[in-house]
């Protein structure tokens, strides 16, 4: 469990980068405390705590004083492969097709070069491993000339794979993200975000402006 910690001093802002926040605890009633690993006391007393730690939400939530077991979702996990094409393409936007079962369908991306990519695929793992799973080369063959009949499939390369946090298993109905807040948990100051994937951040702005309204803050 990462996180970004700031706590504003009045010489300025004191950061922890790539931290590991061990728990959190109800230091008052307006206050928590952010524990982190080797430091036996907190380090940060916060009176927001947002739990936006992606792979780390459920973890982080289970580690945190009173939260109830019931408002902490099931945690699942699809890994999504890349494959780079290497040479000429004609496409100069994305194109996507028809959604499958825990994912978007592999799609044509265009990085800032203008360089194609194939992916993801949807393939559901135990847990967090980026290792590149093995002999995906034909599967994605078939899917890229779904979108490009004219491919040549020897210029596809394993580029890079993704795992997204899911709150839904195979074989289930696809779920959303879930923002979960004083109503669901019943703690003071703390908003959970749990299967936080790829659409989280297309709508962060959206969720920050819930988050602010789950604390009281006027935006």
């Amino acid at each position: 469990m990462t996180a970004l910690l700031a706590d504003a001093e009045a010489d300025g802002a004191l950061l922890a980068r790539r931290t590991k926040v061990t728990r959190l605890t109800q230091y008052n009633d307006s206050h928590w405390g952010v524990h982190i690993e080797g430091a036996g006391e907190p380090i940060v007393f916060a009176e927001h705590i947002v739990i936006a730690s992606g792979h780390g939400a459920q973890p982080l939530a289970k580690a945190t004083q009173g939260m109830p077991a019931s408002s902490i979702p099931p945690q699942h996990f699809a890994r999504g492969h890349y494959f780079a094409y290497h040479g000429r393409h004609p496409f100069t936007r994305l194109i996507y097709p028809v959604p499958v079962p825990g994912g978007l369908g592999t799609h044509l991306t265009l990085d800032l070069a203008g360089h194609a990519r194939f992916g993801p695929d949807v393939e559901w793992i135990d847990g967090v491993d980026y290792r590149f799973g093995p002999d995906r080369e034909q599967a994605f063959a078939t899917a890229a000339r779904r979108i490009w009949p004219g491919l040549d499939p020897s210029r596809l390369r394993p580029d890079y794979c993704g795992i997204r946090p899911k709150l839904s298993a195979a074989g289930e109905s696809t779920a959303d993200f879930s923002i979960c807040g004083k109503s669901e948990h019943g703690l003071k100051g703390v908003v959970a975000l749990y299967g936080m994937e790829s659409p989280g951040l297309t709508a962060s702005l959206a969720i920050a402006d819930r988050v602010a309204h789950e604390f009281g803050i006027a935006n």
